[in-house]
């Protein structure tokens, strides 16, 4: 199947982007290099493309409610105007997906889902929707462009869209008659927002962020820095962190449930896992020499295998290998373990994400 294309496409291939396949889009990999984007977001500012994330509207009379009672984190604790990550789980405590729901009201709610899991949440949700609430796939009515780092408050006020909003709270607005809404979110652990914009004016909006911040040394950034950066915080990827065959608990993502909540997809299966305590955990590794993890690389202690790393890269900001691996539950933070690198025994501590202090606040 032919991969499915953004509406900035043609900028990015003006840029020279470097293109990958990403849960089933082209996607810019890199423009002028991974170190470089990143190191632009952590000091400056960098300008995403991340309108392959899925886009689900929920609407009708207990459009809330009927959320609440599907995905894992509770909505009682949110307004509207903020919004919540979350998980969609299984029946057997398994991760469908990890997302952002927006509130925008008790009777409508926007869900951006992983790009690759937005239909299987679609039909999950569609399939469970009672009368009266409608579950509506707007992956292409709206462009999502990710302004993250420490300037990107600059960039927006030069171009009077709203700034300055608590994280995870969404204002609506305009820019030159567009209408965007401005989400304080974001996958860096910078200071950041999140733009959905109409999917057809998205090369307006994007051409007008790179020239805001061209003072700023604004750069085009791709998802091979998105993901270097989101690695320094620990956050889990879909796919590799977190999965049907990886728990909350289990991928450190039990605070994003509602243990208390009468019903959640999942809820029994994740109760008995809590109460028996899970038997691996998703942890931290950082090199004590200069080795770099990989997804799938075996890791071990006492030359005993106690798992695998899940997501592994060279941090540019510490100038050394970083990862997440899946660990017994023997292993405690601190421990020292060796990862199987090509058949090269690395040693590295198991530490407590992110690897990297940020001030996104």
């Amino acid at each position: 199947m032919t991969p499915a294309r953004t509406a900035l496409y043609d900028r990015h291939v003006e840029l020279r982007a470097k293109f990958a396949e990403f849960g089933g889009w082209e996607m810019p990999l890199q423009y002028e290099g991974v170190v470089n984007e990143h190191t632009a977001v952590r000091e400056g500012v960098g300008l995403f493309d991340v309108s392959h994330l899925g886009k689900l509207s929920v609407r009708g009379p207990g459009a809330r409610d009927f959320v609440d009672s599907c995905l894992t984190n509770a909505l009682d604790k949110i307004e509207p105007g903020q919004a919540q990550y979350t998980l969609c789980c299984d029946e057997t405590g398994g991760v469908v997906d990890d997302l952002i729901v927006y509130l925008r009201s008790d009777d409508e709610l926007l869900l951006v889902p992983n790009a690759a899991n937005s239909s299987e949440l679609a039909r999950r949700l569609t399939e469970a929707v009672p009368k009266g609430v409608e579950v509506r796939d707007d992956h292409r009515r709206y462009a999502i462009l990710a302004l993250q780092g420490p300037d990107c408050d600059g960039v927006l006020s030069s171009l009077w869209i709203p700034a300055g909003h608590s994280y995870m709270t969404f204002v609506d607005a305009e820019y030159n008659d567009i209408p965007i809404t401005v989400c304080r979110t974001g996958y860096t652990g910078e200071r950041g927002y999140e733009l959905l914009v109409p999917w057809d004016d998205a090369g307006t909006v994007w051409d007008a962020l790179l020239a805001g911040g061209e003072p700023r040394g604004i750069q085009a950034c791709g998802l091979g820095a998105r993901d270097t950066l989101r690695t320094e915080m620990g956050y889990p990827l879909h796919g590799q962190d977190l999965s049907m065959d990886i728990s909350p608990l289990q991928g450190r993502s039990g605070w994003a449930v509602g243990w208390s909540k009468p019903t959640f997809w999942g809820r029994d299966a994740l109760l008995a896992e809590k109460e028996a305590g899970p038997q691996r955990r998703l942890r931290g590794i950082r090199a004590t020499g200069r080795g770099i993890p990989r997804p799938g690389m075996t890791v071990s202690a006492n030359d005993t295998e106690v798992g695998q790393v899940t997501s592994g890269t060279f941090s540019p900001t510490l100038r050394q290998g970083i990862g997440l691996a899946l660990l017994s539950s023997s292993i405690s933070e601190g421990d020292e373990v060796s990862v199987d690198i090509r058949g090269r025994s690395e040693t590295f501590e198991v530490v407590r994400p992110p690897f990297v202090k940020t001030s996104p606040s």
